[in-house]
């Protein structure tokens, strides 16, 4: 006899354009390269994301970073910077009617960042900064917060708060693994209920769960050859959706290449992420 898990819905739903998530609504997925590293490769990809995931009908949500701040070495490649990096995501917003999202590292950019962006990510990093979380809120858009690598799922409740005091009621919340020793990552399945629980919807970031944080030196490593096992496991937890950086050349990507996916493994993988979600809530 075969047991299926029946997740039961909760909580809020968020909205931008024309997605929900939350409350079994779609699976949603949220994808794009790391960084941008010039316009062509960011259109490339996001026009095959487009294509791909209208094909399977699963929603989609654009992301790629105009800075990484937070890189390993200070010789790491950035992107393009505030200015060229978001002109570049409005064209691309435009040319292929998609919803965009894109993280903020400082204050003084949140102005500028509201103004293109449809969802603004704060970083796993910067998810404890009171005043930048409460300002990146006021500008009333939808906000993806990734839970610090060193925080414990229950704990995210505090970092809901600080955005939900200025009267912004469309949070997302992500997971992306929890430090589990020199260099490596561990993801608790357990956070996916306990961070639901506060009331708001989770995503599941799949690469950077299996990211090696400065395990190359210089730079992260990766092991993308277990995002698909960790997303899988992820969606049978019943996430709200889930988050997967890709390239159309992971060995040749100027950031996060370790732990980035091949645009032509995603068929199959997101194939199988759909069904378990429909064995989930059908």
């Amino acid at each position: 006899m075969v047991f299926l898990r029946v997740i039961e819905a909760m909580g809020n739903i968020v909205k931008t354009g024309n997605i929900s998530i939350g409350q079994g609504s779609q699976l949603i997925l949220i994808s794009g390269p790391c960084v941008i590293e010039n316009y062509e490769t960011t259109f490339q990809t996001a026009s095959f994301l487009k294509e791909l995931t209208a094909r399977l009908n699963i929603p989609f949500i654009f992301k790629a970073s105009y800075d990484k701040a937070n890189r390993t070495s200070i010789n790491s490649f950035r992107g393009p910077g505030l200015t060229d990096g978001l002109k570049i995501l409005d064209r691309i917003k435009s040319e292929l009617d998609l919803v965009i999202i894109s993280d903020v590292h400082q204050i003084s950019e949140i102005a500028d960042a509201a103004s293109v962006l449809d969802v603004i990510q704060i970083p796993a990093f910067l998810c404890r900064q009171t005043d930048f979380i409460k300002e990146v809120a006021k500008t009333g858009k939808p906000i993806n917060i990734k839970k610090g690598q060193f925080l414990a799922p229950w704990d995210i409740k505090n970092v809901v708060e600080k955005a939900t005091a200025t009267g912004n009621n469309q949070i997302l919340l992500t997971e992306r693994g929890t430090m589990f020793g020199y260099n490596n990552l561990v993801v608790d399945f357990r956070g996916i209920k306990i961070m639901q629980d506060t009331g708001w919807p989770v995503i599941f970031d799949a690469t950077h769960s299996i990211q090696l944080p400065g395990g190359a030196g210089t730079s992260s490593g990766g092991q993308r050859e277990f995002a698909s096992t960790l997303a899988s496991a992820a969606v049978a937890a019943g996430v709200d959706g889930v988050f997967m950086e890709v390239h159309p050349d992971p060995d040749k990507a100027l950031c996060d290449g370790p732990n980035s996916l091949k645009l032509d493994t995603l068929y199959e993988l997101l194939s199988q992420l759909k069904a378990i979600r429909k064995a989930l809530f059908s």
